[in-house]
């Protein structure tokens, strides 16, 4: 097995804890079942949140999922002026046989656009 990081984003409708929260754990939820994950393979995530998402931390999503076992640490998106709003961001990283070629990093709702380069 070897460290490996995925990476995913999602965006949320309002900015409202249960917003937040569904949206994380979709998120987080879509990237585990994507890449054959299970919760043993799990070393930390890094969440990051743009400066409109206020109602809650994404990391309290994650935890409400069973992964408060889990190193969580959340932080503040950078503001860029032409940069997409109310998105939430994850560097997870995770222990697996797979080869970088066979990760799936997740890019859901409005995200997408961030990386039109990866299959939906």
């Amino acid at each position: 097995m070897r460290l490996r990081a995925l990476r995913g984003a999602i965006t949320c409708q309002e900015n409202t804890k249960a917003e937040i929260d569904g949206q994380t754990q979709r998120l987080v939820a879509e990237m585990i079942e994507r890449n054959g994950l299970v919760h043993e393979d799990l070393v930390s995530f890094i969440f990051t949140a743009t400066d409109d998402l206020t109602a809650e931390f994404p990391a309290a999503g994650a935890r409400a999922i069973g992964l408060g076992d889990v190193p969580l640490i959340c932080a503040r998106e950078l503001a860029i002026e032409h940069g997409m709003k109310s998105v939430i961001r994850v560097l997870l990283h995770c222990y697996t046989d797979r080869n970088p070629s066979e990760l799936h990093h997740v890019y859901l709702e409005g995200a997408r656009a961030l990386r039109d380069d990866l299959p939906a």
